[in-house]
């Protein structure tokens, strides 16, 4: 009788052990189902990268991509920008399915052949970052209006354009799903666990 009470105490204590670990799982997959805010669809557009190819919303359709905006010129923050867009292309380097894509906010001097050259000093693949430029107007709304950005053409010596220094994740969707610091660890941190859970999707 003394034995049997055992087992039955022992088979009391596994179900509730397995039944804590399942409750503990089910929180953790609670928190992970947590979806990601939605910032409204990137309006349409047509722009060039360079290697002179077209590039529209519907060109990047069905990939996750990351954008920010900057000018071959700028000595402010625009090189720091770069870098951390070169690390985001190290982290996903095997991943075809994100897409980096930088706007030039000075396409009057960014023709495709100087984006050209800028993404080599980048070591930038084409495939994996695209740079663009086109239209002043058309990137202006895109900033702006699109992805909520600041742009403006009064700045400092070094910045004569100002413009942020947020980068945006985009669904394959197309729709805007984060906004982050380019200057903050923790943001890009957080991008990067974004970017690779859309990526999963």
């Amino acid at each position: 009788m003394e034995r049997s009470a055992r087992r039955l105490l022992w088979s009391v204590w596994a179900v509730a052990a397995v039944s804590g670990v399942g409750l503990l799982w089910h929180v953790a997959d609670a928190a992970r189902a947590v979806a990601l805010p939605r910032y409204g669809r990137v309006p349409a557009f047509a722009l060039t990268d360079q290697t002179g190819q077209p590039v529209s919303q519907e060109t990047l359709r069905g990939v996750v991509w990351i954008a920010d905006f900057i000018f071959t010129r700028c000595a402010g923050q625009c090189p720091m920008m770069s870098e951390q867009m070169s690390r985001l292309a190290q982290t996903f380097r095997e991943e075809p399915s994100l897409v980096l894509v930088s706007l030039t906010v000075d396409p009057a001097h960014d023709t495709p052949e100087i984006l050209a050259r800028y993404a080599a000093a980048q070591a930038a693949h084409p495939a994996q970052w695209r740079f663009l430029t086109g239209d002043l107007q058309a990137i202006a709304r895109l900033s702006q209006a699109g992805f909520q950005l600041a742009l403006s053409d009064e700045g400092t010596a070094e910045e004569p354009i100002t413009h942020s220094r947020r980068f945006v994740l985009v669904d394959r969707q197309g729709v805007v799903r984060g906004s982050y610091d380019a200057a903050e660890t923790e943001a890009m941190a957080r991008l990067r666990r974004d970017a690779q859970r859309l990526v999963r999707e």
